[in-house]
């Protein structure tokens, strides 16, 4: 069974009750709180050799787990609270795991989000896995859901795409905090690029019941990148949205660039669409966890 699979089931698998307003599906769940607030939690994982090299420096693989957690939050248009962090690790020292934790805290500090607590635990056999939990708040009904895309609606990305790994963008790079607070109220839909822009695209089409016009030469492409496995790649961390706004405008100092890449149109016979609406087939659109 791989991930996708996975995700399709969960509904079934996790009965809600009247606290939690958006469940398992989203970047974030989002748990309905007295005072006009609604907290948002999310949990995400890096595993060696999935997400990171072997030879990675720890503080570095500790930065991408609070990052690629941040990243999930701002996805909802929210702000970040304070985070949980546990690793169970094999053939590492406790000077490794104390920088992995120090990475984490000190990407953490940065958006003034303190680790609370947490567990460590060794493994039998070598490799490390380190999973984050992240608490958020946003203002009631405000968080930006991917099921709002709605026929009219551009598609947009924040930043650029692609080269990730070679880069070394996928292990320090920036979540979209300020980026994801701009286009709460401006935004219809919104994933963070985690998985491949194609992937994350088509999520926002299936959660939404539309389909999506890609201009494949409108994406644009971090420096190195090729397309179209650039599409694919994944681990860019960017934020893909669906707007009514154009963007042209002057965004505020500091925002990073928003390019428009697509449209939403009516739900057809494919997720994804070229321009002349005949389905977009790519040999690989994502990164699948299996």
């Amino acid at each position: 069974m791989d991930e996708i699979e996975i995700l399709r089931k969960l509904p079934g698998l996790l009965p809600l009750n009247g606290r939690i307003a958006v469940g398992a599906g989203d970047d974030c769940a989002v748990v309905n709180m007295p005072g006009g607030r609604q907290l948002l939690a999310a949990a995400d994982q890096v595993i060696e050799n999935v997400h990171f090299l072997p030879d990675t420096p720890p503080r570095l693989v500790g930065r991408k787990l609070m990052n690629r957690n941040l990243s999930d939050i701002a996805a909802m248009g929210g702000t970040p609270l304070t985070a949980l962090l546990t690793v169970a690790a094999g053939g590492r020292d406790s000077r490794w795991i104390e920088e992995l934790i120090s990475g984490a805290a000190e990407a953490g500090r940065l958006h003034d989000v303190p680790i609370c607590g947490g567990d460590t635990s060794s493994l039998p056999c070598d490799g490390v896995a380190a999973s984050l939990t992240i608490l958020g708040e946003i203002p009631e009904g405000t968080a930006v859901l991917r099921s709002g895309a709605r026929p009219g609606d551009g598609l947009f990305v924040t930043g650029c795409i692609g080269n990730s790994f070679p880069s070394g963008h996928h292990i320090d790079f920036v979540p979209r905090l300020a980026e994801g607070d701009f286009l709460r109220p401006r935004a219809s839909a919104m994933i963070d690029v985690s998985d491949g822009l194609l992937l994350d695209a088509m999520r926002i089409a299936d959660a939404s019941g539309v389909s999506i016009v890609l201009y494949p030469e409108k994406i644009p492409l971090r420096e190195g990148a090729v397309a179209p496995g650039a599409f694919s790649d994944g681990e860019d961390y960017e934020l893909l949205f669906t707007s009514l706004h154009d963007f042209s405008e002057k965004l505020p100092a500091g925002l990073a660039g928003m390019t428009r890449i697509g449209q939403v149109v009516p739900r057809g016979t494919s997720p994804l669409v070229t321009p002349g609406h005949r389905p977009f087939i790519m040999e690989k659109s994502g990164y699948v966890h299996r």
